[in-house]
């Protein structure tokens, strides 16, 4: 018999092969393709038709692995319809390293099978009827968001929830935006359920990725705590899906496979009809305009668990509390924190920014150092005593020769968190201090520093945005904001918004266990628009208002937008080629098309970089008319281009 076959490659359609087995659709095979040998699926459509005469292969085997269920399959090609990617692609996002994991008597799933975990856990009056709205309706599929201030107890009433799943038997999924996180919320989860969860990420190992993939497939693991990749999982008896912190940009993949890894969670949970939990402090405004059309239903979490405070705000002038030369902490400031510090309270300083500092210049020749493969300023790193560009990774040494003199001489411009938390050692030299970020949390000893933090042993904190993602620090008392003023200048339609979840999550790690807390702005701008958002408590006053500005203009979420970012070494050619391409668009597709411009970062990895925005309805439409569209247009060798639907970075 023949039978359609999915491989993990570039290809938007299965090919044929021949069976003496009988095979049903979504059982796993391993078939010859070209001269070597691939793992694949029973799909469910055959390939395109052609006139072309071939020769049909075989199937090797079929594999030992239970087979994908048709609703899995239906996503899949689903995904690859909206986002524009080859079906061979998205499957690729399935296998893992494009192998399906056979059975295996050497995997153990011991430490994944659910025991009997804490059960002290007293809900709230508001939690309570949080989670009876989250329970109605909870055998089908329905979008509900949990809303909440930060530290209202969010986590424990969807926990509430997966429990109920797991009592029936079902597998659950939550989803995570960042690897950093996993570490603190891993030890959430076992003291709430008394057991491990399986946890996926790219830095967990090749082995406890088989054992997991194989017992998703089996069903032995019932539950996975994951970044945007977990989503394409085998889970064999999926039950519910919860997207934490809903509104981080970083489910957003915007490198190889571009998608929003929200917006498919909501996709899969349709297509397996089960219900999913949304999960935020301040919704996403796609979010927050589907809660208002009651697309989605919604409950709200108005008050701090036992009813704590949340922390007070406090403006300090620039204009009257000057910085001293080569300072970013005022004397005002300084006084402020010592007296948490006496206190006992843990302190924070904010700095949205990585390294030491973010602009280095010779103060002979007046060159700024910059990579010489993006069009970008390189990054100085005092701990790594290098230069380094955060797009492309280039590194390079501090000194060079001067146009000038013998050797630049160098000024450092703005701050980094390195340069911070030099100040910080200097102003506060009795105190165990530390940097938070993407830097210091990825590695292995993340979860010693978050123990250390947790056990009052730091007393100060230097971070970026990454300790705003839902940490739980009980000492934490004291945020100083030091960039407000750079941070509330954004050129894209959604700074405003990134800004406000931004900072509504940073302001809610302060007093979490009850005592007074204060968060400090520092500022030269007393009218600060994004000061008063923050103060706001409630935070569908600002989505209410951003929601009629995007209406008014025809913005996301009431239009469509898809980029297509044009890449090439050649300037000239890709100038001719992405008018070329406008051009042919214009008359294929029903839509309003931008550009092209040149990207605002517009050289990375050695490649300059045009962009085009697609403006459409809101419909699968302009998806069709457009795949349909660049199907028949034929793209030039040297040139590569990149589809981002909803695209969240316009940079």
């Amino acid at each position: 018999m023949k039978y359609p076959v999915l491989l993990p490659n570039i290809f938007d359609h299965p090919f044929t092969y021949e069976s003496q087995i009988l095979l049903k659709k979504g059982e796993y095979v391993q078939v010859p393709f070209g001269k070597s040998n691939l793992n694949g699926i029973v799909w469910n459509e055959f390939e395109e038709k052609t006139n072309k005469k071939f020769k049909i292969k075989k199937v090797i085997k079929k594999l030992d692995v239970p087979k994908l269920n048709l609703n899995t399959i239906k996503f899949l090609n689903w995904f690859s319809i909206y986002n524009l990617i080859p079906r061979g692609m998205s499957l690729k996002l399935h296998l893992l390293s494009n192998q399906a994991v056979e059975n295996s008597t050497n995997f153990n799933y011991e430490k994944y099978i659910p025991k009997k975990g804490n059960q002290n856990f007293k809900l709230s009056v508001e939690q309570i009827e949080a989670l009876k709205n989250i329970n109605t309706n909870n055998d089908k599929f329905r979008v509900h968001v949990l809303q909440g201030t930060t530290g209202s107890g969010k986590t424990i009433v969807y926990f509430e929830s997966i429990k109920n799943k797991l009592n029936q038997g079902f597998q659950c999924l939550i989803l995570l935006p960042e690897i950093g996180l996993t570490f603190d919320f891993e030890k959430k989860f076992e003291e709430f359920f008394g057991f491990k969860p399986a946890i996926w990420h790219s830095q967990i190992s090749k082995k406890n990725k088989k054992i997991i993939w194989n017992g998703l497939a089996v069903g032995k693991i019932k539950v996975v705590i994951g970044a945007r990749s977990s989503l394409f999982l085998p889970f064999k008896n999926l039950g519910e899906i919860v997207v934490d912190e809903e509104h981080d940009q970083s489910f957003k993949q915007d490198e190889g496979l571009i998608y929003n890894a929200r917006d498919m969670a909501v996709a899969r949970a349709q297509f397996e009809n089960i219900p999913i939990n949304l999960v935020s402090a301040v919704p996403s405004i796609e979010t927050y305009e589907n809660m208002k059309k009651k697309k989605y239903s919604f409950s709200r979490l108005i008050n701090r668990y036992n009813n704590y405070d949340l922390p007070n705000h406090e403006i300090i002038n620039l204009n009257q509390n000057k910085l001293e030369s080569k300072s970013w902490i005022s004397t005002m400031t300084k006084n402020k924190v010592e007296e948490h510090l006496i206190k006992g309270d843990q302190v924070l300083f904010f700095l949205n920014r990585r390294g030491y500092s973010p602009y280095v210049i010779c103060k002979n020749c007046h060159k700024i150092f910059s990579c010489p493969n993006c069009s970008i300023n390189l990054v100085y790193h005092l701990k790594k005593k290098k230069l380094l560009c955060h797009y492309c990774g280039f590194k390079s040494n501090i000194h060079r020769k001067c146009s000038k003199s013998n050797i630049c001489e160098i000024i450092f411009s703005g701050p980094g968190v390195e340069r911070i938390s030099e100040e910080v050692k200097k102003k506060f030299p009795k105190f165990n201090s530390s940097i938070f970020s993407s830097d210091t949390m990825s590695k292995k000893s993340s979860k010693e520093i978050l123990d250390k933090i947790i056990n009052n042993d730091i007393n100060i904190l230097i971070g970026t945005q990454l300790i705003s993602k839902g940490f739980h620090f009980p000492n934490l008392n004291c945020i100083v904001v030091l960039d407000i003023d750079l941070s509330s200048l954004g050129y894209d339609l959604r700074s405003s918004e990134k800004n406000l979840q931004l900072y509504h999550q940073l302001s809610g790690r302060a007093g979490r266990a009850g005592k007074p807390a204060t968060v400090y702005f520092q500022t030269y701008d007393l009218n600060s628009k994004m000061i008063n958002q923050i103060v706001n408590r409630d935070p569908f006053n600002f989505l209410e208002n951003e929601l009629e500005m995007r209406k008014k203009h025809n913005l996301p979420p009431y239009e469509r937008f898809i980029a297509l970012i044009l890449t090439a070494t050649n300037e000239k050619k890709l100038f001719n080629f992405s008018n070329m391409l406008k051009n042919y668009l214009c008359k294929k597709i029903n839509a309003k098309i931008l550009g092209p411009v040149e990207a605002p970062i517009y050289k990375i990895k050695k490649k300059y970089r045009n962009r085009l925005l697609i403006r459409a309805s809101k419909s699968m439409e302009i998806q069709n008319t457009l795949s349909s569209a660049l199907k028949n247009f034929k793209i030039q060798p040297e040139i590569k281009l990149t589809v981002d639907v909803d695209p969240i970075s316009f940079n």
